[in-house]
């Protein structure tokens, strides 16, 4: 069996080939079944279990084990740490065994570029990233994948951390500059994506301008949220996987139960838009929104990516 380190990954899993992969993934499918979600107790804020297996039959089986702990940043440590297990499908024998938090925020990241491709303005060159954490460099590069993004924000609750991502993320190819007001921030950028823990809305709906490609990927469970009700009440909803987004992602489902919106309008998932079986972004004046949850498929789709790439000479 194969260790496969953080740093292999980040130079195999460029987002190009993983946005591919990820996209033939949904066209094709593969067993699925319901992630296990746990809630772990702890001294201070509540950490999270999630088991997520996929399998397809005669390839791999793949099980991700992930923790999610909000208060490790005071200790130090990433809030989201994993290992992904690949297996022979025919056999059961194991393959492989990657670093679990490098495959996420890059098939995360890699997702979310995937909806983009669908949903956001083919012009848009000005990225708003809010949010400081591990996932925030991966959405910024992989949103420039997809999209001519040219100039960059970075907003965060600690101005310190957006002041040192936009720093770091500053390269050629990218103007990235620290944003110290979120409203004036959503209101210059074609792209907002968010990657935070935020309980509270912090995108308003009153801030949206026609145009606008909103990207969710925090607010991982039902009590969690990155936006209001007039934000999902003004544009068109999109998710990764109906099954999971609809259950555990809180700007969906809250909207949902609170009767703001209904089931029926979300217009599609990540299976339907890469099968053509929906149309993504309709005009140029759409506001647009795709919330992710994650989803064993995607992860399954870059471990095989991984596995191929390794065993090529």
């Amino acid at each position: 069996m194969r260790i496969v380190s953080a740093e292999e990954l980040s130079q195999i899993l460029d987002y190009g080939a993983l946005v591919d992969a990820i996209a033939d993934a949904f066209r094709a499918g593969c067993e699925m079944p319901v992630r296990h979600h746990h809630t772990v107790a702890t001294d201070g804020a509540d950490g999270t279990l999630l088991l997520m297996p996929a399998w397809r039959v005669g390839g791999f089986i793949g099980v991700k084990v992930v923790t999610i702990f909000p208060d490790n940043g005071a200790r130090g440590l990433p809030a989201v740490m994993g290992n992904y297990f690949l297996m022979d499908a025919n056999s059961g024998a194991p393959v492989a065994l990657l670093d679990g938090q490098e495959l996420t925020v890059r098939r995360t990241a890699s997702a979310s570029a995937l909806a983009a491709r669908y949903l956001a303005r083919k012009d848009s060159h000005r990225l708003l990233m809010v949010g400081t954490g591990a996932m925030a460099p991966h959405l910024v590069h992989a949103h420039a994948t997809v999209r001519p993004i040219t100039e960059v924000m970075v907003w965060g609750r600690n101005p310190e951390k957006a002041g040192a991502l936009a720093e770091w993320l500053d390269e050629s190819r990218l103007s990235v500059r620290q944003a110290p007001d979120l409203e004036a921030a959503v209101a210059e950028a074609d792209v907002i994506s968010c990657a935070t823990l935020a309980v509270e809305p912090l995108v308003r709906g009153a801030w949206l301008r026609p145009g606008q490609h909103l990207d969710l990927v925090g607010a991982f469970t039902p009590e969690m949220r990155e936006t209001d009700d007039d934000a999902v009440r003004r544009a068109r909803v999109y998710v990764d996987t109906r099954e999971g987004a609809l259950v555990e992602g809180g700007d969906v489902v809250r909207p949902i139960r609170d009767g703001v919106i209904s089931a029926e309008d979300v217009q599609g998932d990540l299976y339907q838009l890469s099968r053509g079986e929906v149309a993504g972004r309709g005009d140029a004046q759409e506001i647009t929104l795709f919330k992710s949850t994650g989803a064993a498929l995607e992860d399954l789709a870059a471990a095989e990516l991984a596995h191929r790439r390794l065993a090529t000479p």
